[in-house]
């Protein structure tokens, strides 16, 4: 019975990793225009943690246990709000304009709800068994 949801197979089947994903790339393209004194401080924080966002998920999908898919998952959670934080700081030090900060934030929170979507669920399936 096809119930109309798409069988996950692969972490990039999740949502949450697809939006997390892109934002990497959009984060990767804006941090090009930072300052050169700034390649191995804040724009390299950036995009590790905007890194470990997607793989964190991967991680996590890839555990059998889901107490351990729980814990990644989380873990991509923190890595997305350090990625904010620093977000924030990129804005105020004018390395970003603030569209892109607008944009690249909005982002983050599309993200950070899938998270705690996929987290929630992981949680679910972690009570019932």
């Amino acid at each position: 019975m096809d119930d109309g949801k798409m069988k996950i197979v692969s972490f990039t089947d999740l949502n949450a990793w697809k939006r997390g994903y892109s934002l990497a790339i959009r984060l990767y393209k804006e941090t090009r225009t930072f300052p050169h004194d700034e390649m191995y401080g804040l724009t390299s924080q950036m995009k590790r943690s905007v890194v470990s966002v997607t793989s964190n998920i991967a991680e996590g999908f890839s555990r059998r246990s889901y107490r351990e898919k729980a814990q990644f998952y989380h873990m991509a959670l923190g890595s997305l709000t350090e990625l904010q934080s620093q977000l924030m700081v990129s804005r105020d030090l004018g390395y970003i304009s603030e569209q892109a900060y607008m944009e690249l934030y909005e982002d983050s929170m599309v993200t950070h709800k899938l998270l705690n979507g996929l987290i929630k669920h992981t949680r679910t399936i972690i009570q019932h068994s």
